[in-house]
């Protein structure tokens, strides 16, 4: 229940949120998301790892967050499993700074059979109100066979989506 209402008040602040696709183009495209939060950087970074309780279910393969894991350490995967075996790796951790960020390497969803490349990148430091700044950026390059300027729209809708996600989860952690 606590965790619905803080979704639930993730949505209502979204326009708190500053989110925007900041290039695209049929080669590549750069998403960035920006909120304020209280909760300690580290709170913030750890719940990265937290998958289960924050990313929609309805953006996995298995329709179930549950199915989802992914250590704090580079080399983890941010991984899905499911069924009778079914699997699938969405990224892989690639950087990891304690209190500071988690950057992960991959091409998300639909992305993934494009054969183009994708860096998100969780940042959080302390704001000067006090509370946490989290910041979220995804860099996707490919060939212009892609397309990559007309999916831009959607994958920002999805992972502004996945941020506030994080954010709220973030929040309800701090308490």
């Amino acid at each position: 229940m606590r965790h619905r209402l803080a979704v639930c008040l993730a949505v209502v602040l979204a326009a708190a949120a500053q989110a925007e696709v900041t290039t695209a183009s049929p080669t590549h495209f750069l998403l960035n998301y920006r909120q304020e939060v209280k909760a300690t950087p580290a709170q913030a970074i750890e719940a990265v790892g937290q998958l289960p309780q924050w990313w929609n279910p309805s953006h996995t393969y298995s329709g179930q967050a549950a199915s989802l894991r992914m250590g704090l350490r580079a080399g983890d995967c941010f991984c899905e499993q499911w069924g009778d075996g079914a699997s699938v790796e969405h990224a892989r951790v690639i950087q990891v700074q304690p209190g500071r960020q988690v950057r992960l390497e991959g091409a998300l969803g639909p992305l993934q059979e494009l054969a183009v490349h994708g860096v998100l990148t969780f940042s959080a430091r302390t704001a000067e109100g006090g509370g946490t700044q989290l910041v979220m950026t995804y860099r996707v390059a490919g060939d212009a066979a892609a397309g990559l300027e007309r999916l831009a729209p959607i994958v920002d809708r999805v992972m502004g989506e996945q941020f506030q996600r994080w954010a709220a989860h973030v929040g309800s952690v701090a308490r």
